[in-house]
């Protein structure tokens, strides 16, 4: 049986990648450092309405690991406490002026500050505060799946100074009843603040899709297929993960050597037991998928081909090359899903190597694949990512958030390929001139039948490799790269309206 993925995707649309960590701070607003939901993720909105774009894509949102990496998360559930607005708590009352350009440096110092002006409003009798009290009481009972699990496994890392749950003691690393009732008792205030935190961060979150809903623009979220092994679910539903009698990993998860890597890259994360899983129907990944589709218009699965088949590499190797691949029950799953979330709009990453079997689940659920035109000019006519290969069922980018920006990878290609690119534009156009990099492929990418074009932030900036957001297989000096407004100029702003507008892809609805 086909499945209907019912989706926005009915019309040609485009958009642009940009990670929330990666907008500029407002002139006004203290700087910790990353992009946040506050005022300039609002002006990004109306930049995007402006051109006619109506998908906003970003990488996952849960909260990262100390290497910032957003496919790492300490949850599959709980948000980023550092994308939370200061200067919306400081409007709300929450906060003062002064705590902003106070001694209180730290978010999480901030945060337990405005806790402490919220918990001060239940003493109030303004209709407000009773409200807001109301609303975060109802938000704790409706994510209590989650978030009861994650508040304690977050203050207890707290409490053993940031290290994994596998180094805890025995009674908290084993979960034991009597340790963990002792633990909520101890910590109270600690986790009524991380779920506070959490609660303002759904409510920010909510706030701005709202706000892109009415100027006609749609959150497109990323999610990690796998999780963290340091993660509130794999401590707390050890069963549904690939462990042995002492919790530790026997295999991990990654991809042999491919495109991005000769050694293959090793993510070291644990695999799923697909038995435990089979047997409440999936549970967890359909609540997982529920919280995302209430976050987001359209979900992208991150590594789709690891729901047919995964790489599983023994722990004890340190590359990826020694790995074999271990079939998942795709099918099974994704039904759950469709079954419980009718309606969710999903995209499956199908990059890296794929074989008719995973072509086969995702065309059986009618997901659109994704093709990247940096991947395109190989020589070989049969590549399925040049521009006249793609089918509509598709969404298209110039380069994703693993790839250099445009830019940057015209101007690293060897003098054979450069020509193939040339070749390739020559033939499809009228007149003959030198590329333009990066707005040509973004013209190409956009011409193409792929109902959805999207381009990275960089590209339409024409910003070189030096800003890149992640080189795959490294561990250092990725997620960290911000825009600012001066960089865009008006000639991009008209250039980048006038194709969308050219290709059909401009606001409809």
């Amino acid at each position: 049986m086909k499945h209907t993925n019912l989706s926005l995707l009915s019309q040609r649309r485009s958009g642009v990648l940009l990670h929330i960590s990666s907008l500029p701070s407002s002139p006004d607003a203290i700087d910790l450092g990353m992009g946040d939901l506050g005022a300039e993720a609002y002006r990004f909105v109306d930049f995007l309405n402006s051109v006619g774009i109506s998908v906003w894509q970003m990488l996952p949102i849960n909260m990262t690991h100390a290497d910032n990496s957003p496919y790492q998360c300490l949850s599959a559930f709980a948000g980023n406490p550092d994308f939370i607005s200061l200067e919306s708590l400081q409007s709300q009352g929450l906060l003062t002026k002064g705590d902003l350009s106070g001694e209180l440096t730290s978010k999480t110092d901030l945060l337990a500050k405005a806790y402490e002006a919220f918990r001060s409003q239940a003493e109030q009798t303004e209709s407000l505060a009773e409200s807001e009290q109301l609303n975060f009481k109802k938000f704790c009972k409706k994510q209590a799946h989650w978030l009861n699990d994650f508040a304690l496994f977050l203050a207890l890392r707290n409490k053993f100074n940031q290290a994994g749950w596998q180094y805890w003691p025995d009674g908290y690393r084993n979960r034991s009843a009597a340790t963990l009732k002792q633990a909520r008792k101890e910590l109270a205030l600690e986790i009524t603040i991380i779920q506070f935190t959490q609660f303002i961060f759904f409510t920010q979150w909510q706030a701005l899709k709202t706000y892109a809903a009415d100027k006609n623009v749609y959150l497109f979220g990323d999610i990690p297929i796998f999780v963290a092994y340091d993660s509130a679910d794999v401590w707390a539903h050890s069963h549904l993960f690939k462990l042995d009698e002492y919790k530790n990993m026997g295999v991990v998860a990654g991809v042999p050597p491919d495109y991005f890597s000769t050694t293959g890259q090793r993510w070291g994360n644990p695999h799923y037991n697909w038995d435990a899983m089979l047997a409440d129907d999936f549970n967890w990944w359909v609540k997982r998928m529920a919280t995302q589709n209430a976050l987001f218009d359209i979900v992208r699965i991150d590594h789709f081909r690891g729901l047919e088949a995964a790489w599983e590499i023994p722990a004890s190797e340190e590359t990826a090359i020694n790995g074999q691949w271990v079939v998942a029950p795709g099918e099974a799953l994704l039904t759950a899903i469709f079954k419980a979330l009718p309606h969710i709009c999903l995209v499956a990453e199908d990059l890296g190597i794929i074989t008719p079997e995973v072509d086969a689940l995702r065309l059986q659920f009618n997901l659109p694949g994704m093709k990247i035109l940096q991947f395109a000019f190989s020589g070989q006519e049969d590549n399925p990512y040049l521009p006249h290969h793609i089918e509509a069922n598709s969404v298209a980018y110039t380069g994703t958030h693993d790839n250099d920006t445009t830019l940057g990878w015209y101007n690293s290609l060897d003098d054979h390929l450069r020509g193939l690119v040339q070749a390739y534009m020559h033939s499809s156009r009228s007149e003959d001139h030198e590329a333009h990099m990066p707005f040509d492929l973004i013209n190409m990418t956009f011409d193409s039948h792929a109902q959805l074009a999207i381009v990275p932030m960089q590209d339409i900036l024409a910003l070189d490799s030096s800003h890149r957001m992640n080189t795959p297989g490294t561990c250092s000096d990725n997620w960290h790269w911000r825009f600012n407004w001066q960089q865009l100029t008006q000639a991009q702003i008209e250039s980048i309206a006038e194709v969308n507008a050219r290709t059909g892809r401009g606001q409809n609805d």
